[in-house]
Formats: C-alpha cells, structure tokens, sequence
C-alpha cells in the first residue's frame, strides 16, 4: 500500500512541477504549485517526518502560496503579455540534459545511503519533531531569525514595487 501512496504522490507531484512550469496563466501555475506542495507533504507523511509534513502545509502551501498570490494580484498581469513558451523543443533537451546531468551526480554521490548520528531508539523516545525544534532553535536560532528579516524586506520590496504612483507622487518628483 506504501508503495501505490508514494508512486501517486511522485505521479502528480511531477505532472503538477510540469505544468506550474508551463502553464501560460500565472493563477493555474499558482493552483499546479499549490497541488505539487500538498502531495509533497503526503510524501512527507510516507515517511514519518510528520514535522516536515506540518511545515509543508503551513509555510509553504499556506503562507508561500498566499504571498506569492498577492504579490501576482498587486502587480495586476495583463493577458496580453508574452511569456517563455516559444522555445519548446530547445527547453526539452536542455531539461533531459539537466535531468541526466543531475541522476549522474546523484549517482555517484559519496553520501548516498549515509545514516544519521541518531539511533532510532533515541528518535522514538523524544520524537522527530522535538529533536528538530531543539536544533532550530537552539542551534541555529540566528539563521533563523535572520530568513525572517529577510522574507519581511522581500514582501516590502514587493509591495514598494507593485505600487501605482498616484499623482501626489509625480508632483513629487
């Protein structure tokens, strides 16, 4: 049964990549992303890392996502506009070519199969979502806090760049 789950939620997580790529209308890409990021969450549920799943949900389907609309609605997109889809067969071969490239690497990865410092006895006695707390914020709690200064200056610099000027502003200038 695990195995028909993960080969669905990797079915339509790459048929959903595809088209949020491909897709001429950036409110289907964002409904394709949408349905990429909940069925990676799904595959986060097949293995256990039910924090990872949480975080998928909340950050990034939720609160990515919302942002992401947002910024797509303030900068009001006309229909009329041109987009990167002109160029099929060249961007099928350099994505084989990426995607060969990238399996050959994977390939001969030293750290393929590498297990954690962490026995599964001590995983199941706290649970994985405690052990990843403590780390985050404990450890890294400065990078932490740090990408949240940076999200805040990316969604200024999206509302700052997506703003009309009314006419006190160019009496301005």
């Amino acid at each position: 049964m695990v195995w028909l789950l993960f080969g669905y939620f990797a079915a339509v997580s790459i048929v959903a990549g595809v088209l949020t790529v491909t897709l001429r209308n950036p409110v289907h890409c964002a409904l394709a992303l949408l349905t990429v990021l909940l069925h990676v969450a799904g595959l986060f549920v097949l293995l256990n890392a039910e924090f990872l799943f949480a975080v998928q949900i909340i950050v990034y389907a939720g609160a990515i996502l919302v942002l992401y609309l947002f910024v797509l609605m303030l900068l009001n997109l006309k229909s009329e506009e041109q987009y990167f889809h002109r160029h099929y067969l060249f961007l099928v071969f350099a994505g084989i070519g990426i995607l060969g490239e990238l399996l050959l690497l994977l390939w001969q990865s030293p750290y393929r199969g590498v297990r954690g410092t962490a026995s599964p006895k001590v995983v199941l006695e706290t649970g994985p979502s405690h052990a990843v707390g403590l780390t985050m914020f404990s450890d890294y709690l400065l990078l932490f806090e740090i990408v949240g200064v940076f999200l805040l200056g990316a969604i200024i610099g999206a509302i700052v760049l997506a703003k009309t000027p009314t006419a006190a502003d160019v009496k301005a200038e």
